[in-house]
Parts: C-alpha cells; structure tokens; sequence
C-alpha cells in the first residue's frame, strides 16, 4: 500500500522523518525555491492561485501529478496523531505525529482518515462564518450546488443547524475517492470563481476558496455516505486560545470579522 501525506508550506520549516510525508511549497509560482519541497508549479498545477485558494494549490497539485494508493494533505504546522499525551516543545510534537504503521493501520478500516471534529458549541457552522468571514462567496456555493449538484444541497443546507466541522483541508484518502472529490470541488469553486469579484476583498478575505472548501468536505463526505476514521490534530506551534476565543466571541456578538490568522 502506497501512501504520501503531503505537508502544505509557504516556507523552510522542520517536516516529520517518516518517509510517508512528503514537503509541498504550496504557491511556489514566482517564488524562491524552498530546498527540499517539491513545488507546487510543475505539471498540470494552479500555483498562481494560491493567494486565493490556499493549500488547495496543493491539493491539486497532488490530485494532477501524482499516482498513489492514498494520498494525504496536512500542513507544516498541523498534524494527525494518536499520541493520548501532547508534549510541549516543537521537537517532542514531531515525534508523535501519526507515523506509516499507524496510517496503514487505520487504512485497514476504512478509505478516508479525517480529522477529530471542531465544535463551534454556540453557533453553527454557517453563522461562524458569516459572523467572521463575509459570507456571499459561501452563499453562491451554495447555490451552485442547486444548479449543478443538487443532491448536494441537503448536507450544505445543514451547514446551518450543525456546530460541528472536520476542518483545516486535512485528511487522508484512496486515490479514487480523492479523484471523485477533487473534480466535484475544484468545478464547484471554478463556478464559485467566475461569480465572484476577488478585488473587492483583503489580502486575508481573498482566501475564501479555501475556507468554503473546508465547509464542503463535509457536505460531500456525508452526501456520499463515507466510512471514516477521526484522528485529532496537533498543532506545532503554541496557539493563544485566550485571543482566539475572544476574537470567536466579539465576531458573533458586535459582527467584527476576522482580519487575520490566529
């Protein structure tokens, strides 16, 4: 079984030793090389894009140009593990991240690996975002799954009364399953694209493709009624849940968005 779990990064950053990962520089069109990361640009690719959609670039990227088993997306600074105790420190993080025996294990049991749900608690997943994004591009995706993918529309309404979400664009899936996502999503944000004016938008609102994108894995995952194994996420670097928190509640409260990553 052949499995490559491609870490998305914009920059040199430390990577897992298990030979199962593999360092992507997501955007590397126009970019300085990163030494050591397959870049984003080569073959069938939308590197240019990457401004806007992120670590999809990525994701198609791999979706395009590579032939695997499995094929897996994290990031340089988020990882799977099944690790019951999270060390503090960067370095002991590193040695816990979800490893080649415990991935073929898991694949054992099911096709897709997600990550352990998010729950909002106080709100829904569509308020979240219309109380911290602006929520028009999310709105004309999902009337283009009335238009196009009908049977869609159920799980993305849900989107509206569920607080749970299996987000970040993380997973681990068989070839085919990711081949039938990757060409329902990137048709689905190439309609979302032609529909919406980008400029009018920050630098940071500008990346709503990948933001929608995590709000429609669930709504294909569920319409198509897949088997799933959750695995939680570590994040390497410390997170100020004290900031982000507040951030959540004066954006559901007084309508601020958010201006930035956290």
């Amino acid at each position: 079984m052949q499995t490559t779990i491609f870490i998305a990064a914009h920059k040199q950053y430390q990577i897992p030793q298990d030979s199962i990962y593999a360092p992507l520089h997501v955007g590397a069109q126009g970019k300085d090389p990163i030494q050591g990361f397959t870049p984003d640009n080569t073959g069938d690719n939308i590197s240019s894009k990457n401004p806007f959609y992120c670590e999809l670039t990525g994701l198609y990227w791999a979706w395009k140009n590579v032939n695997a088993d499995y094929i897996g997306l994290c990031h340089y600074r988020r990882y799977f593990s099944v690790a019951k105790h999270i060390p503090k420190t960067e370095d002991e993080k590193f040695k816990i991240v979800l490893n080649s025996d415990q991935v073929e294990k898991l694949l054992s049991k099911t096709d897709v690996i997600l990550p352990k749900q998010r729950n909002y608690y106080i709100e829904t997943i569509y308020n979240h975002y219309k109380h911290t994004m602006y929520i028009e591009p999310l709105d004309i995706a999902g009337q283009i799954l009335k238009e196009k993918y009908p049977e869609y529309v159920n799980e993305f309404e849900h989107l509206k009364h569920t607080t749970k979400l299996h987000a970040f664009n993380m997973f681990i899936m068989k070839k085919d399953i990711l081949d039938r996502y990757c060409t329902w999503l990137f048709d689905v944000l190439g309609e979302v694209e032609k529909r919406v004016d980008v400029s009018q938008y920050s630098d940071f609102h500008k990346r709503f493709f990948g933001r929608i994108s995590e709000r429609l894995l669930d709504v294909w995952i569920k319409t198509n009624k897949l088997d799933y194994e959750e695995v939680p996420v570590i994040d390497m670097q410390n997170i100020n849940w004290a900031n982000k928190i507040k951030s959540f509640l004066v954006a559901k409260f007084t309508g601020k968005r958010y201006e930035k990553s956290f």
